[in-house]
């Protein structure tokens, strides 16, 4: 029924790729941020509020966007990508054999005679390619949830990992008595992560069904590693928090300084608008595949994740499975096993999801995830917006350097043209590696992207023991950005139930409070309101190491 294809032709490993988390997103970048913000707040706290008197609440909030009556659900309209049951179903088309064909050699030229095959044999992968719907899965969750191990079953179940290298790792792990990370070591591929068992960074795979080509997104699962689980997530169409069934583990990750609340929160900030729940490790001699502990994880779990917005009716699933076993990822599980659970394994279910609806005709938009010099600069990242192909002029912001497209990868082959929603490498002239920035963006030369340094934005406080007025800083996380800010001035308070704003200024804002807030960043970045483009327009603060904060963009004052 599946049918799948190596990652790359041009000699690139076949387990998965590393994917490279920017600077920005480090846990020393973070580290440095927010101390420099401590230290501003410090100098600053208090003293900003002549600024407030400079603010007039009417001649910002008149320009103003409505506020929307649930603020933790303020991506639930999304025109712009949400999951569209009225769209057709993709057509179902299974890939040709990696066979070439019949072709006509002309000349005598060796070199000649290459390029005339792999000419058909990218014209072949491009047919093929273009009838799959691109969509890309996070795997989020405590750490030692599984995620990883998921991961990796999944590739070894769908063939993008050969036999052989299943059997080096599973030696290897033996030699160091991990024998059960074997399947993880197909994402975790750094000597850190395996030594340690944790990943670090965000691991990158692929797999394809008859319908769709999926991306796999493995984030870190550690509170230390929250900013890398952010880069991740901020590129993710669909989510999947794995959460261990094991006696003890479940409960340590969902209570408070765990990271199964943390990392769903996260996931809805960034845009994911469909929810998977594995409940893992079911196999497990503490659970044996017990419905009673089954439902007890799901109904402990069900409040928090409905308070964020998600709808247990339209976009939230959850199934049992064993990342171990492999049972339930690929295949129903039978009845022997597990009696009381009949649906969909997991592969079929997201299979069979509605289509998401991309904004093909927009403009070009993709935040620069990464960069690396390869005879050229290449920058990577997900197409948000529109399309491009080999020789387009497009622009790079903030800093408004023009560049043509030199070459395209998808999932590491070449490609003319790639399109919404697709995680893609781009080679391109007339810029130096040195002069882009993770977080930076590749847009349409004609339609630019919005730059600024000063924004209006209404912000949901979530967790913060102290007040927050004027002059405070923090960290803040938008697409693939992070940016130190200063709360300029508040500007209203809302009121989460009837969306009422305040008619006077408050001196501060704090936990479980909505208030719309003027921001300045240290330095120009690129955004969008979020009623024009909510993926680049919703942003989280930190400070501490702590998510605090959640917020939209208003309006681009500067």
């Amino acid at each position: 029924m599946w049918r799948f294809r190596s990652l790359s032709p041009l000699g690139r490993r076949l387990t998965a790729t590393q994917f490279i988390v920017p600077r920005e997103f480090s846990q020393k970048r973070e580290r440095e941020l927010s101390k420099t913000c401590r230290e501003n707040s410090n100098r600053r706290h208090w003293a900003s509020e002549h600024n407030l008197n400079r603010v007039q609440t009417g001649e910002i909030a008149s320009d103003m966007s409505e506020v929307e009556e649930k603020c933790l659900e303020t991506v639930k309209n999304d025109p712009v990508d949400s999951w569209d049951v009225d769209d057709e179903e993709p057509v179902a088309s299974t890939p040709e054999d990696e066979d070439v064909g019949d072709i006509e050699m002309y000349g005598d030229n060796d070199e000649e005679i290459t390029q005339k095959i792999s000419k058909k044999k990218a014209s072949k992968y491009e047919e093929n390619h273009s009838k799959k719907e691109h969509v890309n899965v996070v795997f989020i969750g405590h750490v030692d949830a599984g995620k990883s191990t998921i991961g990796g079953q999944i590739m070894a179940l769908t063939g993008m990992v050969d036999k052989r290298t299943l059997e080096k790792n599973q030696r290897e792990a033996r030699e160091k008595s991990r024998e059960s990370w074997y399947l993880s070591w197909a994402l975790d591929t750094n000597s850190e992560e395996r030594e340690k068992g944790k990943t670090v960074e965000v691991g990158r795979a692929f797999f394809e069904t008859e319908r769709k080509h999926f991306t796999i997104l493995d984030a870190p699962g550690h509170k230390s590693f929250v900013p890398n689980m952010i880069g991740g997530a901020a590129q993710a169409d669909l989510a999947v928090l794995v959460i261990s069934a094991r006696k003890g583990e479940f409960e340590t990750g969902f209570d408070r300084g765990g990271q199964t609340r943390e990392h769903a929160m996260l996931a809805k900030t960034a845009g994911v608008k469909h929810l998977v729940v594995l409940v893992n490790k079911m196999d497990d001699p503490t659970v044996n595949w017990d419905e009673l502990r089954y439902n007890e994880c799901r109904d402990k779990i069900l409040p928090y994740l409905k308070k964020l917005g998600f709808n247990p009716n339209k976009d939230l699933t959850f199934m049992p499975c064993s990342g171990l076993t492999g049972l339930g990822l690929r295949e129903t599980i039978e009845e022997t096993v597990c009696p009381w659970y009949r649906g969909l394994a997991f592969i079929p279910f997201i299979d069979q999801l509605p289509s998401l609806n991309r904004k093909l005709d927009g403009p070009f938009i993709m935040p620069i995830v990464d960069k690396y010099k390869d005879m050229g600069t290449v920058v990577m990242g997900k197409v948000e917006s529109g399309c491009a192909k080999k020789g387009q002029n497009l622009l790079v912001m903030p800093n408004r350097t023009q560049v043509s497209v030199d070459q395209l990868f998808s999932d590491d082959d070449e490609v003319t043209s790639i399109a919404p929603g697709e995680n893609v490498k781009i080679k391109l002239k007339g810029i130096e590696e040195e002069d882009v920035s993770p977080g930076f963006v590749l847009c349409d030369a004609s339609n630019p992207i919005k730059i600024g340094k000063i924004f209006d934005a209404q912000v949901v406080i979530l967790e913060h023991k102290s007040i927050i007025c004027a002059g405070y800083s923090a960290v803040m996380h938008i697409h693939c950005a992070a940016e130190e800010i200063t709360v300029k001035a508040l500007i209203c308070l809302v009121d989460k139930k009837t969306g009422e704003k305040s008619k006077t200024r408050p001196r501060f804002v704090k936990q479980d409070q909505v208030a719309i807030m003027r921001i300045e960043c240290s330095g120009l970045i690129c955004l969008e309101p979020f009623k024009l483009f909510p993926q680049m327009g919703r942003f989280t603060l930190r400070d501490e190491n702590k998510t605090i904060a959640i917020g939209k963009v208003l309006k681009v004052i500067e």
